[in-house]
């Protein structure tokens, strides 16, 4: 009985362990991705002309003091 709970504990363990490895690193995967189209999608908008700022805000999750200061700066013009 006692060996039956050590293993399904076990089991447990691993398992979670394997779910949370697996999430860090989908999680990392999809955040290197992200900056590398942003990467590219700024090197895109540098050759046509576009304000390379104004794409790296598109990206922007969050506040962001330089995208704030950017769209402050373009709101007055």
């Amino acid at each position: 009985m006692i060996q039956e709970i050590k293993n399904n504990l076990t089991q447990l363990i691993i398992a979670v362990t394997i779910v949370s490895v697996s999430a860090i690193v989908s999680l990392a995967i999809y955040h290197y991705n992200e900056r590398e189209l942003m990467s590219k999608n700024i090197e895109a908008a540098m050759q046509k002309g576009i304000d390379p700022l104004s794409i790296r805000c598109s990206y922007a999750s969050h506040v962001d003091a330089v995208c704030v200061a950017y769209t402050i700066q373009t709101a007055k013009k």
